[in-house]
């Protein structure tokens, strides 16, 4: 089997794991960087809206791919949808919702309302024209199912490779201290931060360290940087710096109020640190409750303060949970596991 992989340079670290376990199954896999054989409008690159994408039809022509997986819904998406090989889209989060939320917020002006109509349409093409879509997680999956019911589809989880998540010389932080990881992209999961402010009132002697950045920044940091124990430390090298920074901390805190399979907290648990996030979206299907951390509810910064002062108290009910974190994450999302499951998915449909 012949397999292009079309992703995103953000994502490509990861694709790249993929693709060498892929690649051991027998599997011939290119992966390429997107916008590298196909862009137009409204790209970042102005000079990318004219002219043909010919380097897509090279490489399909040169490799000649029994089926194509793409990672986002771009410009070589669209050309996939309409060449002869099957496409396969990865969907990693609720596309609809999305940008639902970004016409309301960030895409106001009459240029962007008219760059996100665009992304729309296209997204819109890849999807009707998909041999299957493979959403992030079972809770994504239910959304897909309601859009399209007729269209295959079959969760793919977001992999990792658990050996690059090692314990490394770490960070100076100041103890005890709890770590939270995520971006400020959008606005729905960044206002979730807020509910820190009644915890680091009543935990004054914790230290709540936040790694990440994004246009919904300053939405939270001028509130949470009014308590002298929270510290933002901004964007973080990845992964070598995310290492550092899990390795050092206490606990592992996310707060999102939207969110279908964040990465972090899978680096999370294979760093053996206990973890607590809210239970929204994909969020409940990446952990245990009560055994290698806690769900909370939206909102529920008692709930937040109870669950951290019973890590923070027990270390041998934290270093349980650390232990039974690793071995759930290693069992269920390594790449070997994923891409197992993906090669059985895949296969029902090239018979």
């Amino acid at each position: 089997m012949k397999l292009l992989i079309g992703g995103s340079s953000s994502k490509m670290f990861h694709l790249e794991e993929f693709a060498e376990v892929l690649k051991k199954n027998e599997i011939d896999v290119k992966l390429v960087l997107d916008v590298d054989y196909a862009d137009g409008f409204p790209s970042r690159k102005i000079g990318k809206w004219f002219g043909k994408n010919n380097g897509f039809e090279k490489l399909i022509k040169n490799f000649d791919p029994d089926l194509i997986l793409v990672d986002r819904q771009r410009h070589f998406a669209l050309e996939a949808s309409k060449s002869d090989v099957p496409l396969l889209v990865h969907l990693r989060g609720d596309h609809w919702k999305e940008i639902e939320m970004a016409k309301k917020t960030l895409y106001k002006s009459m240029p962007k309302k008219i760059a996100i109509n665009k992304w729309e349409e296209i997204a819109e093409e890849c999807f009707t024209n998909a041999k299957m879509i493979l959403p992030i997680c079972k809770h994504l999956d239910n959304v897909v199912k309601k859009r399209y019911p007729k269209k295959k589809s079959a969760v793919m989880y977001q992999g990792i490779e658990p050996t690059n998540w090692f314990q490394s010389e770490g960070m100076k932080l100041k103890h005890p201290c709890v770590g939270l990881v995520q971006g400020a992209v959008i606005l729905e999961k960044t206002k979730e931060l807020l509910t820190l402010t009644n915890t680091l009132e009543e935990m004054p002697d914790v230290t709540f360290y936040w790694v990440g950045d994004g246009p919904y920044r300053d939405y939270v940091l001028p509130t949470l940087q009014k308590y002298k124990n929270f510290k933002w430390l901004g964007a973080l090298e990845y992964p070598n710096k995310i290492r550092d920074f899990l390795t050092e901390i206490d606990a592992y805190v996310l707060l999102s109020g939207i969110d279908m399979s964040p990465l972090t907290l899978l680096e999370a648990q294979l760093m053996k640190k206990p973890v607590i996030a809210t239970s929204v979206g994909g969020i409940p299907e990446l952990m245990k409750d009560k055994q290698n951390g806690f769900l909370i509810n939206r909102g529920d910064s008692n709930e937040l303060k109870n669950c951290l002062e019973i890590i923070l108290n027990d270390s041998s009910k934290s270093n349980n949970m650390g232990e039974l974190g690793r071995d759930f994450v290693i069992k269920n999302f390594s790449w070997e596991v994923i891409a197992e499951n993906f090669l059985n998915d895949i296969r029902k449909i090239i018979k």
